[in-house]
C-alpha cells in the first residue's frame, strides 16, 4: 500500500495537464469526457500531453467504453502503450459477465507481453453496472489478478449528477479494495468525487483518487482543470496512517 492516497486528474489537453501537474496531481490521466465516462482520447493529444508534462510525471489513458470486441481491446491497447504512457485503462462495458471480461483482459495482457510492453494495464468497471447491464464491479479483482493486470479502477459511467457513493456502497467498495490489495491489486476510485470524499477514500483504503468535475470550473456546458483547485485537494490528503 503507498504511503499516500495518490491524486489522478483527468484532463484532455496540455493546458489541463500543466494546470493538473502544477497543482498537485500524482497521475495525470488523459480521456476524452465527450466519449464517455471512459472516453478515449486521440493518439496525438496523447502524445502531445506526455510532451507537455515529461517523462518523469505518471501519465494513465484510457481505451474508451469498450464493447465485447477482444481484439480491437488488445490492438487498441497495444497502440496506447505506444505512447509512452504508464497506464492503460479499458472500460468494460461490453462484457456481460466473468467469463467474458477475462477473455478482454487475458487478451490485453497477452499483446502487452508478446511486445514486451512496460505500460501496466487495469480493469475499470462501472459502480452503476445495473443500468447498462455490464459486469459487476466486486468481480473485477478476480478478473484482473487471474489475468495478471495492475489493478482496478470502479467509476461511474452515467453523468447524472450522482456520484460513486450513490451506487455502490461504503461496505461494498470496502470490500473491492480489500479483495483486490489480497490479491496484489492496486485500487482507484472514481466518480464525480470531490475534496468532500478524501476522507472516505482514505478510511477505504483506496490506492488512487481520480477527479475531474470536483477540480473544475464550469463556462456554457464546458468543464476546465483549475490548478488551485487541484491545489486544494491535494493538500487535503491525509498521510496513511500504519
Amino acid at each position: 500500500m503507498p504511503e499516500q492516497l495518490k491524486i489522478m486528474v483527468s484532463v484532455t489537453n496540455p493546458k489541463e495537464a500543466l494546470d493538473a501537474i502544477k497543482g498537485g496531481a500524482d497521475i495525470i490521466d488523459v480521456k476524452n469526457p465527450a466519449e464517455g465516462a471512459l472516453g478515449a482520447n486521440f493518439p496525438w493529444i496523447t502524445r502531445s500531453i506526455r510532451e507537455a508534462v515529461g517523462e518523469s510525471e505518471e501519465v494513465s489513458v484510457t481505451l474508451g467504453d469498450m464493447p465485447y470486441l477482444p481484439g480491437t481491446a488488445s490492438l487498441a491497447a497495444l497502440g496506447a502503450a505506444l505512447l509512452r504512457v504508464n497506464y492503460v485503462k479499458i472500460g468494460m462495458l461490453g462484457p456481460k459477465n466473468k467469463e467474458q471480461a477475462l477473455n478482454i483482459s487475458n487478451s490485453l495482457v497477452r499483446s502487452f507481453q508478446e511486445f514486451k510492453v512496460n505500460a501496466k494495464i487495469i480493469i475499470a468497471g462501472y459502480a452503476d453496472y445495473q443500468h447498462y447491464g455490464c459486469i459487476n464491479p466486486l468481480t473485477l479483482p478476480e478478473v484482473a489478478a487471474e489475468s495478471g493486470a495492475w489493478g482496478v479502477l470502479v467509476d461511474v459511467k452515467a453523468k447524472n449528477g450522482k456520484g460513486l457513493f450513490n451506487y455502490l456502497s461504503f461496505e461494498d467498495l470496502k470490500t473491492i479494495v480489500n479483495d483486490s490489495h489480497n490479491l496484489g491489486l492496486i485500487v482507484a476510485l472514481a466518480g464525480s468525487l470531490g475534496k468532500e470524499d478524501i476522507q472516505n477514500m482514505s478510511n477505504l483504503g483506496a490506492d488512487i483518487m481520480g477527479v475531474r468535475r470536483g477540480v473544475s470550473v464550469f463556462n456554457e456546458g464546458t468543464s476546465t482543470i483549475d490548478r488551485n483547485m487541484v491545489n486544494d485537494l491535494t493538500k487535503a490528503v491525509p498521510p496513511r496512517v500504519h
